[in-house]
């Protein structure tokens, strides 16, 4: 009789310094070749999940365990290197210059003869997809072709060409949460040919539910508290528990959105205008440009375009964060603080200039949100975070507190208040990222994806969170992939790539 790939037994998390189990009371099996989903509210544990079947949860210093969870029969901190965990973020996946060295370092960690390692390296790249040269530079590739580089990296380590490849364990933390649609498309293809010929077991969590549906035979669901929601085949699931599924946020297919009032508000004069534009990091390598763009006041404009067309680069250069290479960007007088002189320099800086002023000037003018949300995070626990913009302006502990409160009830945090940024799950980080900049109210707010990682319910609470912006008379610039919330929050649509 085959034996389970996976086995958790009331198996459960709680990481160090909290009170609520992550995850607990898990209990399931998955088989050898299976394909399952697993769903669940922003917070549910998902993650949690992954990384403990990978073996890179921790030890009793990281956090608390109970019941059993097993791989191969064994605890999987006992089985690194059999699992190939590939993460939601494209960059966070790739650790070498070359293509051919990121698929191998797995391998060479694990002390593959080097003969074979290269041997395994062909294959992998061979059976997801990515024909491209050895020596392809992976800052070249796009963000779908970084994806199927993980995938590759992982099969590589697990599995030798010509041997059975029944044991090969893939988990996938929403691998295409920051991917344009040609990328979304490209990760469920990469794994099409293995998953059909059951040659691995695939354990993935993603919120967007469709992106997956016909490649998996089997959902589960976990609960917030505690066991599981739903197991089963996914037209089952989502049709005996429709509408548990959707209190609880899952995405069910077919499932239209409730009615978002999106205000309408007159376009007031563009508080952000860029002029001969040139954009990048480098003046050698400049990403676009020169460019003529301004932004509409007091509606909401999306940066759209596929990955590595500019739009990130063109936002913090829009937010004063990025030196433009030429060219410049100017703030609408209203928005400018009183013109000052450098210290070290008679000459006064252009209060028009936003990559000129202090960072307390932007706090109320311009506030950024972004891609990464760990890049926004000083402090040691959630509510300190929200409170550190507000101590800058020397608001009144009274006043302060109060606005801190309404934001943790606004973004579903005030069971958080008291933990460490970065211990909170990648919807919860995204969350908390947004509320940074909300606290202090700035006229106008950039948000670099901000509905990745999150679940149907505190998505539908970050559109409204949008739509109450513009209802307050401030400028919304998002960044986004997001085709749902491009519809409802598209009133001015700039796809970067053609510029």
């Amino acid at each position: 009789m085959t034996e389970p790939h996976i086995t958790a037994r009331g198996w459960g998390w709680r990481h160090a310094g909290r009170h609520d189990w992550a995850v607990s009371e898990l209990s399931f099996e998955i088989m050898p070749g299976e394909r399952v989903l697993l769903l669940g509210s922003s917070g549910s544990g998902k993650s949690t999940v992954l990384h403990a079947v990978a073996g890179v949860l921790g030890g009793s210093e990281e956090g608390e365990e109970q019941g059993q969870l097993l791989v191969n029969g064994r605890h999987p901190t006992r089985m690194r290197g059999h699992a190939g965990l590939v993460l939601q973020d494209p960059e966070s996946n790739i650790i070498l210059a070359r293509v051919g060295d990121d698929v191998a370092f797995g391998c060479e960690n694990l002390g593959v003869p080097r003969d074979e390692i290269w041997s395994r390296v062909r294959w992998a790249l061979d059976v997801v997809g990515l024909d491209v040269s050895l020596d392809r530079s992976t800052a070249e590739l796009s963000g779908g072709q970084k994806q199927r580089l993980a995938l590759a990296g992982a099969l590589a380590m697990q599995v030798a060409p010509g041997e059975p490849v029944d044991s090969a364990l893939l988990l996938l933390d929403e691998p295409t949460a920051n991917l344009d649609r040609d990328g979304v498309r490209e990760v469920p293809e990469a794994l099409t040919g293995l998953l059909q010929d059951r040659r691995a077991t695939l354990l993935v969590v993603e919120h967007r539910v469709s992106v997956w549906v016909d490649l998996v035979d089997r959902v589960i669901v976990l609960d917030d508290g505690g066991g599981l929601l739903a197991d089963g085949p996914p037209d089952q699931v989502f049709t005996q528990q429709r509408e548990a599924l959707l209190a609880a946020g899952v995405w069910v297919p077919g499932s239209d959105l409730p009615t978002v009032d999106i205000p309408c508000q007159p376009a007031e004069p563009a508080p952000l205008a860029a002029e001969d534009l040139i954009i990048g990091y480098q003046s050698a390598n400049p990403v676009r440009g020169p460019l003529q763009l301004a932004i509409p006041g007091c509606r909401s404009t999306v940066f759209t375009g596929g990955n590595g067309a500019g739009k990130t680069t063109l936002a913090l250069t829009m937010a004063g964060l990025l030196p433009p290479l030429e060219g410049r960007v100017a703030a609408r007088h209203d928005l400018q603080p009183a013109a000052r002189a450098k210290r070290w320099s008679r000459r006064a800086v252009a209060a028009s200039n936003p990559g000129a002023w202090r960072s307390r000037d932007l706090l109320t003018r311009i506030g950024t949100v972004f891609q990464e949300p760990e890049h926004q995070f000083v402090t040691s626990s959630v509510r300190h975070e929200l409170e550190v913009g507000l101590h800058t302006l020397g608001w009144r502990p009274d006043r302060l507190a109060a606005r801190v409160t309404e934001l943790l009830e606004a973004l579903h945090l005030t069971p958080l208040a008291g933990a460490n940024p970065f211990t909170l799950s990648g919807g919860e980080k995204r969350r908390l990222s947004v509320g940074t900049v909300l606290a202090t109210s700035p006229h106008v707010v950039l948000l670099d994806e901000p509905t990745f990682g999150q679940d149907r319910n505190t998505w539908l609470d970050m559109v409204r969170l949008v739509a109450g912006m513009l209802a307050d008379d401030r400028t919304v610039i998002s960044v986004t992939h997001d085709e749902e919330f491009i519809e409802l929050l598209g009133q001015n649509v700039v796809d970067v790539a053609a510029l």
